[in-house]
């Protein structure tokens, strides 16, 4: 295991538009793909269902049918030679596992894996995954800060940070942010506003919130839904 690591830690920076691999074209895997095709990236999707390839076909750079799980056939299609990966097959954790396995043993500089459970995730962060994502648990934890209905929108990071778009409070509106209670009574940020109809422009100590604003603020996430429950 120890090996494993070294060999996939000992790669050199990657390029923002590197082709990157996508292995498994369930929900997550494909709205992965989908995406990075809509950017422009070069994309070769794997899949074990000839079916789903074929569908995938026109829509990417490449589809190939094969099972990730099988060292020699990552190595046939020239996985070896990606310097990103993502692994979407996450709900078989098994193949999961050993395609992640596979890549690290490859020299894959950056592997992006799909896990179900927290246990599921640590097995993968262990054998060399750099980025670990638990989409159903995100997808549930920023549903259940968003039914509030003043947050549009909620993005959290490490240590209990994130950053919020949202309606403002009744109490702020109408004011500079100079004079309002948002950081000295909450700690919050307010990086940006935008006015309806109009884009988003830098807050700034001047800046008036409007009634019909919305505005993106930053901070802890008990600040950010405590602000948020102020009327």
């Amino acid at each position: 295991m120890a090996d494993r690591n070294r060999t996939h830690h000992q790669q050199g920076p990657v390029s923002h538009d590197a082709p990157v691999l996508v292995i498994g074209l369930g929900r997550f895997g494909a709205a992965t793909a989908g995406q990075l095709e809509r950017q422009g990236r070069d994309v070769l999707v794997v899949d074990t269902d000839a079916a789903l390839v074929q569908k995938w076909s026109d829509r990417v750079t490449h589809a190939v049918q094969a099972d990730a799980t099988d060292m020699d056939a990552l190595r046939q299609i020239g996985a070896q030679d990606f310097a990103i990966a993502v692994v979407g097959t996450g709900s078989d954790l098994e193949s999961s596992v050993l395609i992640t396995a596979n890549l690290v043993d490859l020299g894959v500089p950056q592997i992006w894996a799909k896990a179900i459970s927290r246990s599921h995730g640590t097995i993968l962060s262990r054998i060399g995954a750099n980025h670990v994502v638990y989409p159903e648990r995100e997808a549930g934890e920023r549903t259940a800060h968003l039914v509030s209905g003043r947050m549009l929108d909620f993005i959290e990071f490490d240590d209990d940070f994130a950053v919020v778009k949202m309606f403002p409070p009744r109490a702020v509106r109408g004011r500079d942010l100079a004079t309002t209670v948002i950081r000295t009574r909450f700690g919050l940020t307010v990086l940006g506003i935008k006015p309806p109809g109009q884009a988003f422009v830098p807050a700034t100590p001047d800046s008036v919130i409007g009634e019909d604003d919305v505005i993106i603020v930053s901070g802890t996430e008990t600040d950010l839904e405590r602000f948020a429950a102020l009327e």
